[in-house]
C-alpha cells in the first residue's frame, strides 16, 4: 500500500487542487512530507486522462503547460476527468534537475516503483498503481531538458501490439498533430509501459529543450493536447481548436545505429544541423582537446541514415555522452 496521502478527492466533481503528501523524515523536519502538486478537473462519467509534466525536473515545457491547463479548463467543459501532475518528480523539478537530489532517482526509469522504497520509487508506484489504474490515457510532457535539444515538437509512443491498436494509436497521434511521431519498443521502466500495464494508452512529447521554453512549441503542444482531449470526447467549449495544429509524419528509431556517442572527453563541434538528412558514415562531430593543443580532434560519424532530430546542448563532453539522435520516416 502506498505511503502517499492525497489531499484531494479524485472521485469528486469540480476542480480540486492540492498535494500528494509523501512522508519524508529528515534532520530539519522530523515529521515532514514532500509536497507533490496534483489537480483534478472532473465532471461526471467519461474518459480519464492523466496529464503529467516534470517527470524530469529540468524539462520545463510540460510544467508550464500543465499549470496553465489547471487554471484554464472549467469543469463544465469536461465529460470525464483530467488528473494533472505539473511537477511529477517534485524534488527533481524543484531543484531544476533531471533526477531527484534526494535519492538520485530518474522517475522515467523507476516504474513500476516501490511503495516502501525511496522517494522516486514511491512516486512511481503511486502514479502507476493509483492514478494510471483509473485512467484510459497518459499524456507525459517531456523535452530535451538541459542536456539535449529536440528539433521542434515531437511525440513518442510504444509500438502497437496489433492492427487494431495501431489504428487507434495512429488516430490519437494525428489528433495531437505535432510534426513528428516516433514509435519505439516498450521499456518496462518507462511511464508509457506503466500506462500499458494498467490498460491505458500513452503519448509522450519531446518539446525542444536546452533548459528553455519556446513559445511556438508550447503553443503547438497546447493546441494539439486540447484537440486530442476533444477527439476522445472529454473536452468541449471555447478552448477546443478547429482541428490539430498540423499533419503528423511517422518515424521509427532503430536502436544503436540511430545514436552517436562521444568516446573521448573534450569539447564537441557539431558538423550537422537539427533537421538535416544524414547518411551512414557521414561525419557527425569533431571532439577537440584544448588541454592538449597539438592533439588532432577525433571525428565521430553516423552509423545509420536518418534525420537529425536531437543533439546535445553542452559542448563539454565525456565518454558515453549522447551527441546526436536520428529517426527514419516510415
Amino acid at each position: 500500500m502506498s505511503t502517499l496521502h492525497n489531499e484531494i478527492d479524485l472521485d469528486a466533481d469540480g476542480r480540486h487542487v492540492g498535494y500528494l503528501r509523501l512522508p519524508y523524515s529528515v534532520h530539519r523536519s522530523a515529521y515532514g512530507w514532500i509536497p507533490i502538486p496534483i489537480a483534478s478537473v472532473r465532471n461526471g462519467e467519461g474518459p480519464v486522462v492523466v496529464v503529467m509534466g516534470g517527470n524530469h525536473g529540468d524539462e520545463y515545457e510540460g510544467q508550464v503547460l500543465v499549470s496553465s491547463l489547471i487554471r484554464d479548463i472549467e469543469p463544465q467543459w469536461v465529460r470525464g476527468q483530467l488528473i494533472f501532475l505539473p511537477m511529477a518528480n517534485f524534488p527533481a523539478a524543484a531543484a531544476g534537475l533531471r533526477t531527484s537530489p534526494l535519492d538520485g532517482g530518474n522517475l522515467n526509469r523507476s516504474f513500476p516503483g516501490d511503495p516502501a522504497g525511496p522517494p522516486t520509487a514511491a512516486i512511481a508506484d503511486y502514479i502507476e498503481n493509483t492514478l494510471l489504474a483509473r485512467a484510459q490515457y497518459l499524456i507525459d510532457l517531456h523535452s530535451g531538458g538541459s542536456s539535449l535539444l529536440y528539433d521542434g515538437a515531437n511525440m513518442l509512443a510504444i509500438e502497437p501490439r496489433d492492427a487494431d491498436e495501431a489504428q487507434r494509436l495512429k488516430a490519437l497521434l494525428a489528433a495531437f498533430g505535432l510534426p513528428r511521431a516516433f514509435l519505439h519498443p516498450a521499456n518496462p521502466v518507462h511511464a508509457a509501459s506503466a500506462a500499458r500495464r494498467q490498460g491505458a494508452i500513452s503519448i509522450l512529447t519531446e518539446l525542444g529543450g536546452g533548459g528553455t521554453v519556446q513559445a511556438r512549441l508550447l503553443r503547438d503542444a497546447r493546441h494539439g493536447l486540447l484537440n486530442l482531449l476533444s477527439f476522445i470526447g472529454l473536452l468541449s467549449g471555447p478552448l477546443v481548436p478547429d482541428g490539430p495544429p498540423g499533419t503528423t509524419q511517422f518515424y521509427k528509431v532503430s536502436g544503436s545505429r540511430h545514436y552517436v556517442y562521444a568516446y573521448e572527453r573534450g569539447v564537441y563541434e557539431p558538423l550537422v544541423e537539427l533537421g538535416e538528412q544524414v547518411s551512414a558514415g557521414q561525419p557527425a562531430a569533431r571532439i577537440h582537446f584544448p588541454d592538449t593543443p597539438l592533439r588532432e580532434p577525433v571525428t565521430a560519424s553516423f552509423a545509420g541514415n536518418g534525420v537529425v532530430v536531437c543533439q546535445r546542448v553542452p559542448a563539454a563532453v565525456e565518454r558515453g555522452d549522447c551527441l546526436f539522435h536520428l529517426a527514419e520516416p516510415v
